[in-house]
């Protein structure tokens, strides 16, 4: 299904067939069919020129916005990768935004170093100017496609990687993958495997994959504001969403997880927030005080436990008053805290 609402041109023949049902039961006999026909028609109807207007924003939306970078070959499936700068005889930064967000959602970080060294976005599948790509998406998946997208674009390593949020998990999965490729880590706030197993019940993770659902249906047939966004973008994050539960980890975790000691002696910067703002949610599913404390102490904990991964690994705290969502409160202290390990690299060879 996801595969299938992921194609943007899949709300016209929907709303065909919708209006075609309603065609059949105008044609039975009895008043009820009949009206029941007329009113499946005008919903095909209506549907049809939603469906027409969303390619048409989309059309509109490619026009306005030309492809920066260039497309690679991956699979059988065209990557987007933009790279600008010179990487000076030093690594080549990697940025990779969380949720499932197209690379360009970190450009501003991308700009801010290219007069350092070399910088690289990569859109994926179902991202961006990527194309859909192949489905379930994965994060074990998407770790080996930015790699072959790097080795298709011509990127040489050694790479610093740097991830946000979930994007964090997908660049340490890479790292471990191909160690030799990559000179440091910057992880802003990863999405930790312990929250997923063993954090109390939360429906969060489900609302965020209904609501891509919900967002990628209403995509498809118009009924939206704004500029055309594509249906892929909200159809690839609803599958990778399907593996951040205790029963979707349990099955991809020895793929997914970077345990501790992966990394070997891999320099890593984990950029956390030093408190739980934006936490109330969390904190109110609490029965008491006791159990409050011990809430917040376990998203305190978990948040550095990417630290056991390697024995080069550091913490880096956040300015007070920052959340999550850092990388865009705070872009100046997120470039200065890369390109001060892109300096360190440099000077230690690596």
């Amino acid at each position: 299904m996801l595969a299938l609402l992921s194609r943007d041109w899949v709300g016209v023949p929907v709303a065909l067939l919708v209006a075609g049902a309603g065609g059949v039961l105008i044609g039975l006999d009895g008043a009820w069919a009949v009206a029941l026909g007329v009113v499946v028609v005008a919903v095909g109807v209506v549907l049809a020129a939603g469906a027409v207007r969303h390619l048409v924003l989309v059309a509109r939306e490619e026009r306005a916005r030309p492809m920066p970078g260039k497309l690679v070959d991956v699979g059988g499936h065209r990557m987007h990768v933009l790279a600008e700068g010179e990487a000076g005889g030093g690594p080549t930064v990697v940025w990779m935004p969380g949720v499932h967000a197209p690379g360009e959602e970190l450009g501003r970080l991308h700009t801010m170093l290219t007069p350092l060294t070399r910088s690289v976005l990569v859109d994926r599948f179902g991202s961006g100017w990527s194309d859909v790509g192949p489905f379930p998406r994965t994060t074990a998946g998407e770790a080996g496609e930015l790699l072959a997208a790097l080795e298709a674009a011509g990127e040489r390593p050694p790479f610093v990687f740097v991830g946000h949020s979930f994007g964090g998990l997908l660049v340490a999965n890479a790292a471990r993958r191909r160690p030799d490729l990559v000179a440091g880590l910057v992880l802003l706030d990863p999405t930790p495997s312990d929250v997923i197993a063993f954090a109390p019940p939360s429906r969060l993770v489900v609302r965020m994959r209904r609501g891509a659902l919900l967002t990628a249906v209403r995509h498809l047939f118009g009924a939206h504001r704004g500029r055309g966004g594509r249906t892929r973008q909200s159809c690839a994050a609803a599958s990778i969403f399907a593996e951040l539960s205790p029963s979707g980890l349990a099955r991809v975790g020895w793929e997914t997880v970077v345990y501790d000691g992966d990394l070997g002696h891999l320099p890593l910067v984990l950029v956390v927030p030093p408190d739980l703002k934006e936490g109330e949610t969390l904190l109110g599913a609490a029965r008491d005080a006791v159990e409050v404390e011990r809430i917040g102490r376990f998203y305190l904990r978990t948040r550095t436990r990417y630290l056991a991964t390697t024995t080069g690994a550091r913490v880096v705290y956040t300015p007070d008053g920052t959340g999550h969502d850092f990388p865009h409160e705070e872009p100046e202290f997120v470039a200065d805290v890369v390109g001060g390990l892109v300096r360190e690299l440099r000077v230690t060879g690596r």
